[in-house]
Order: C-alpha cells, then sequence, then structure tokens
C-alpha cells in the first residue's frame, strides 16, 4: 500500500554554492528526520571527502551545519509523492518542490548536484530555464549497487570545483 510521503525542509543559507538535490527521503530518513539517515546510505562518506572535513562521526546537526559551512545545501527534487517502501522507483504522484524559488534565492549558487537519476529526472526539467548549472551523479543509495563506493566517489569528488 502506498502511502503519502513528504520531504523535509531545504537545508541552505544565503552564501550556499553548491545544492544537493535527492529525491525523496526513505523511510529511515522520514522516521528520523534527518536526510540521508539510512546507515547503508553512503551520502556522508562521500560529502566528508568533498568538503574535506568530518561527517560521518557527527551527530546530524554537526553534520549539517558544517555542510552549511562548507557552503553546501540539501534539499530534495520532490516535495510529496506516493511511495511504499523506500525504493525511487516506487515513487507515484509526484508533487514537486520550487526549484526555481530556492535557487532564485540562492545568489552565490555555482551548481545544483542531483543525487541519482530520479532526482535529475523531477528537478532538471524545473531549472531548464533558471541558468543553473546541473551534475547528475550516482545516487549515494544502497540501492545503487552498479557502481563501487570509489567509483562514486570518484565522481562526486568533482563537485569540490564548486566551493573553490
Amino acid at each position: 500500500m502506498s502511502q503519502r510521503k513528504t520531504s523535509f525542509a531545504p537545508i541552505v543559507q544565503d552564501d550556499t554554492q553548491l545544492l544537493i538535490l535527492g529525491s525523496l527521503p526513505g523511510e529511515k530518513s522520514l522516521s528520523a528526520g534527518q536526510y540521508y539517515a539510512h546507515p547503508q546510505n553512503r551520502f556522508w562518506h562521500l560529502m566528508e571527502r568533498v568538503i574535506g572535513a568530518p561527517l560521518v562521526s557527527l551527530p546530524y546537526d554537526e553534520r549539517t551545519g558544517a555542510l552549511l559551512r562548507h557552503k553546501v545545501g540539501l534539499w530534495d527534487a520532490v516535495k510529496s509523492a506516493e511511495r511504499s517502501g523506500s525504493l525511487d522507483a516506487s515513487i507515484r504522484k509526484v508533487e514537486a518542490t520550487d526549484l526555481c524559488d530556492l535557487v532564485s534565492h540562492l545568489p552565490k549558487l555555482r551548481a545544483v548536484a542531483f543525487n541519482g537519476k530520479k532526482s535529475e529526472a523531477i528537478g532538471r526539467p524545473q531549472l531548464a530555464q533558471s541558468g543553473a548549472r546541473c551534475v547528475t551523479l550516482p545516487s549515494s543509495s544502497p540501492a545503487h549497487a552498479a557502481m563501487t563506493f570509489d567509483e562514486k566517489a570518484r565522481e562526486w569528488d568533482k563537485l569540490q570545483h564548486f566551493l573553490r
């Protein structure tokens, strides 16, 4: 049975240079009220490499604070949708977030990075007229097992370019 699930508020500030967009938080994240709460999701490990600072060992509020200090914001392409379980493939009846509005309020934004194909499929069309530079990354989700962590990390490491 599919249930309507709703994303979290964006984590950004005026000096955000890089905005990373997921699709819709999974069950573990929704129940914890935290982005990327599933212990097998590699997001925090990947971002630790990107910003060159510890994240994985920190409490959630300190993790998000560290991202903001490094000018990285988080949000999702999906505001709400029906989904059974946590897989992106199960997302139905999407209500998208207002990405153009958010991007228009981030004057220092250098790029929007999509964490996976579903995020890109929903977010990129919205941003087509915004002028925002868009980058698609391999999903940090444990469900995306087609790439090793090192292969994903090489792609994610390219985000460092937008934070200099």
